[in-house]
């Protein structure tokens, strides 16, 4: 298989997509000849021309109120909000628009066929307006799906199921792995599933989960406990919305303690909605309290960035006091 980086696979997903499916139209701020910000779309207007891969105005409430329209009358639209952090504008169109078309119709249309991709997290020294992370805003909405990919297998994979999908998707891609993530990819067509999550590494005395780049994370503090004869099953998460909620109590009722890490901030993390109901289900089997290692509850910081961000470090020193409680 090839190996190639984040932004390559993202690249050669929605080129997947383009190629099998003339329905599928790529826009979004700067996407066209520039390839984005990021280059995920580059070559794409190239190959598959203007009509089908082409600049927006700079107004994300009219990318996202634009691609309603579109998926309403049967196109595969998939637009590119440039930073997740951009999206608030255009979150009245995602909350009552994209999610409800289906509902309250009835079901005599819907916007099913909508992609929205958006790179987000921190990690690049973007500051408070290039490096948040608002997958809890948009888990609180029935009718959307909330994706999250931590490496280049999974990044084509999942998006071309969210491409896919019946159901309008938010596919936040962690900005800083696009380049610095690497790993083969399979070059046919595949699919992962949504709503499904991974237990990448086998454990027996406590659980770690998370999502996206905090994947990563997590394994260097699952390593540090290894050391230390703690045994770690690390469980990726994948998508927020639905979540895998099964497979993680399954493993919680094996170790009997959990630690959560994202990387947005403590209150309203997506990490409370887990915990609450990993207690509800686990209460009897948990040997100690759940803990969370998140951002913290302030704006992004651009100098103070690896302080905010919850770290391996601070990851081991959960594990460490889970496992003392």
């Amino acid at each position: 298989m090839p190996e190639m980086n984040m932004l390559q696979a993202i690249n050669q997903a929605l080129d997947t997509a383009m190629a099998a499916d003339d329905k599928v139209i790529c826009f979004g701020e700067d996407v066209g000849v520039f390839g984005g910000v990021f280059r995920a779309t580059s070559h794409l207007q190239e190959k598959y021309g203007r009509d089908r891969c082409f600049n927006t105005p700079l107004v994300e409430q009219g990318i996202v109120g634009f691609a309603n329209g579109l998926a309403a009358q049967g196109s595969v639209p998939v637009a590119e909000i440039q930073f997740a952090d951009y999206i608030f504008p255009a979150f009245d169109q995602i909350v009552n628009e994209t999610a409800k078309f289906r509902y309250r119709s009835g079901n005599l249309f819907n916007v099913g066929g909508l992609t929205l991709r958006a790179p987000y997290g921190g990690g690049i020294s973007g500051g408070l307006y290039h490096s948040q992370s608002p997958e809890a805003y948009f888990a609180h909405t029935p009718g959307l799906k909330i994706v999250v990919p931590r490496n280049p297998h999974q990044a084509k994979g999942l998006l071309l199921a969210a491409i896919r999908d019946p159901d309008p998707v938010l596919f936040f891609e962690p900005k800083r792995l696009y380049r610095a993530s690497t790993g083969e990819v399979p070059a046919e067509d595949y699919q992962l599933p949504l709503g499904k999550a991974e237990v990448t590494q086998q454990g027996d005395d406590i659980t770690l989960l998370a999502w996206g780049a905090q994947m990563e994370v997590a394994g260097k503090a699952a390593e540090l406990a290894a050391k230390q004869g703690i045994s770690c099953e690390l469980i990726d998460l994948r998508s927020i919305l639905p979540w895998d909620a099964e497979t993680l109590v399954e493993s919680v009722l094996k170790t009997g303690r959990l630690v959560i890490t994202h990387e947005a901030p403590l209150t309203g993390g997506f990490a409370a909605e887990i915990a609450a109901t990993v207690q509800s289900r686990c209460f009897l089997y948990l040997e100690s309290p759940i803990a969370r290692v998140t951002g913290l509850d302030t704006p992004f910081p651009l100098t103070l960035e690896k302080e905010y961000l919850p770290d391996h470090l601070k990851i081991f020193e959960a594990i460490k006091q889970t496992i003392e409680f």
